[in-house]
């Protein structure tokens, strides 16, 4: 017998069939009835309240913005007139309004870089300390966000008060320094970053809780790599960490401006109903040529040039977070 005789032949795979021609005519999956409807069905409940929570009492606030509307039309003695651009042009054309502007922005900048400065280091923090002193640190945070304002407020008036205050007995403690007595709230400045530190020590726990949840969404294995490539803390931080938490940074920037701009309730009870003019800001403005003045038709078009300023940082984060989904 020869070798030929003994080889196994070779398997030939069998060949391939050609796929069966597509159907002309191949049913189409029927979409149910009133698919397209359905969630704008689902969104109305919530729509029609933010109309009557909202949209009511903006359109108000134009209506009496191009009106004259004082005590007189408030209570019925005369009608409410049309006067088209005048109390904006009288707005517009008063300088203390453009000096509450800029201090509404530098108070509203400070606050929101302090504040996520701070809320940036303890989140950083807690990524490093024990599951213990964590959860020590997270029930301080929420304890001190869920306080409400006006007790915030009320002991943030204890401390810095110049007769029985713990901040001022602190301070002179240290040597050279005698703060007894001081009196913070005696200048604009001095009683707005006081104003500040209460407005950065309500908002803190927020931005530390939804950034401590970013980080953990950031791979370590990137950063390991980092710091195999040579990267300090700095570095990895800079190159890897802040990329990542892009996204949320710029979210709760922006959240921090518009909340910073609309701060009303510090100021008010802070300085007992009634701010003096270096610790006005658009707010507290507004509300004094509306409830104090007995201006309405003025207090309602500071209000909406401030809506509208507001509207423009909401333009710029909604820009910011459209670059970010196209570079995703």
């Amino acid at each position: 017998m020869s070798a030929a005789d003994t080889t196994t032949p070779a398997k030939v795979p069998p060949p391939r069939q050609a796929p069966p021609p597509a159907v002309a005519n191949a049913p189409r999956a029927r979409r149910s009835p009133g698919g397209a409807a359905l969630p704008w069905m689902l969104l109305a409940p919530c729509l029609l309240i933010l109309a009557l929570v909202l949209g009511y009492p903006l359109v108000r606030l134009v209506t009496l913005s191009f009106q004259k509307f004082g005590q007189s039309q408030l209570w019925g003695f005369q009608p409410a007139e049309s006067v088209g651009f005048d109390n904006f042009s009288k707005v517009l054309g008063d300088g203390e309004f453009w000096a509450v502007v800029v201090r509404t922005f530098v108070f509203a900048a400070g606050s929101v870089i302090f504040t996520m400065v701070v809320g940036m280091l303890i989140a950083l923090l807690l990524q490093r300390v024990s599951g213990w002193v964590k959860t020590l640190i997270n029930i301080a945070l929420v304890a001190s966000w869920g306080m409400p304002i006006i007790v915030a407020t009320t002991v943030f008036k204890w401390l810095f008060d110049s007769d029985y205050g713990i901040f001022n007995a602190l301070l002179s403690r240290l040597p050279g320094v005698d703060m007894i007595g001081h009196n913070w709230f005696a200048s604009g400045p001095q009683g707005l970053a006081v104003i500040m530190l209460l407005v950065v020590w309500g908002a803190v726990p927020f931005v530390v809780i939804t950034l401590s949840a970013g980080l953990t969404q950031v791979p370590k294995e990137l950063e390991e790599a980092a710091r195999l490539d040579g990267a300090g803390s700095w570095g990895v931080f800079r190159y890897v960490t802040l990329p990542i938490l892009k996204p949320i940074v710029v979210m709760l920037t922006t959240l921090s401006v518009i909340w910073d701009m609309g701060v009303f309730p510090q100021v008010f009870v802070m300085r007992g109903g009634h701010p003096e003019a270096e610790f006005q800001l658009l707010t507290t403005y507004s509300y004094d040529r509306a409830f104090v003045v007995n201006d309405y038709a003025q207090g309602s078009a500071i209000a909406l040039l401030t809506v509208l300023l507001l509207l423009g940082v909401v333009a710029v984060y909604m820009r910011q977070m459209l670059k970010i989904g196209e570079v995703e």
